[in-house]
């Protein structure tokens, strides 16, 4: 089966939004304590959570 056809926004949307929530991650990791550890603690697991999800649903075929 052919691939279909996307756009370029299509295929880097996903990409260019998890890397936009990783630098929100580091950037408020440097800026302080409090909200700031926490917020950068829950945007770093956002990419950890996005590969268990992939890795659990290949495994379910």
């Amino acid at each position: 089966m052919p691939a279909a056809k996307r756009s370029i926004t299509q295929v880097f949307l996903m990409p260019a939004l998890i890397f936009a929530v990783i630098g929100f991650g580091l950037v408020s990791a440097l800026l302080g304590d409090g909200i700031w550890d926490q917020a950068s603690w829950l945007a770093l697991a956002v990419p950890l959570a996005v590969i268990v999800f992939y890795v659990s649903r290949r495994g379910n075929r």
